[in-house]
């Protein structure tokens, strides 16, 4: 499924109840032009900066949970808000960048849209923001507690050692050691290793 441009009237059924004016103010002032794409395993969100004439875009996986559609879509506006300021002149997931993440989030934690465990969640967060919207291992646990429960699927980190799994894609792998924070697992076909973060939702073989 390609992306596709959302409108904003029907915006509001991704996100959580008492989310939407605010989003849409957001959205609106800017002027950016939001698509709502198919799943994406590596990225939850994306931003590109407003250039020749085109206006400020962000990307968000249609198949989120309104919660996680929330926190993703304010991860890319906090982008967009350091562009503003700072252009190209600091790091991506710098300070600055974190900075402006706290900030949104710490405005829609006090609208009270998010239910106590994500919130809590969302209060460590705040303490140092995960530059990769798929970062935050704590937060996405509680956040797939939302998610459509979806047959015969689990988390890497919950497989044995030497368990097969299988990906959207077919490709077929072996789940072996964890090194530091992913698990080094081999692809059956090519013998290849790759590693894994330990949320990566996959389904057993």
């Amino acid at each position: 499924m390609p992306k596709q441009e959302a409108p904003l009237h029907q915006l509001r059924s991704y996100l959580p109840p008492d989310s939407f004016d605010e989003v849409l103010y957001y959205l609106q002032h800017y002027k950016v032009h939001l698509t709502i794409t198919r799943r994406r395993q590596t990225i939850l969100g994306d931003y590109r900066h407003a250039f020749a004439g085109q206006t400020h875009r962000i990307s968000v996986n249609g198949n989120l949970n309104p919660y996680a559609f929330l926190v993703t879509l304010l991860h890319e506006l906090a982008h967009l808000f350091t562009y503003e300021q700072f252009g190209h002149r600091v790091q991506a997931h710098g300070k600055e960048w974190k900075n402006e993440f706290s900030k949104i989030l710490a405005k829609f934690l006090l609208k009270k849209v998010f239910p106590p465990d994500v919130e809590k969640a969302l209060l460590h967060t705040l303490q140092n923001p995960a530059a990769s919207s798929c970062g935050d291992e704590r937060l996405l646990r509680v956040l797939r507690n939302y998610d459509a429960k979806q047959e015969n699927a689990c988390l890497v980190e919950q497989l044995p050692d030497g368990a097969l799994f299988a990906l959207s894609d077919g490709r077929i792998f072996r789940r072996g050691e964890k090194l530091r924070k992913r698990y080094k697992c081999i692809e059956m076909a090519t013998g290849r290793a790759y590693l894994f973060s330990p949320v990566y939702e996959i389904r057993p073989v």
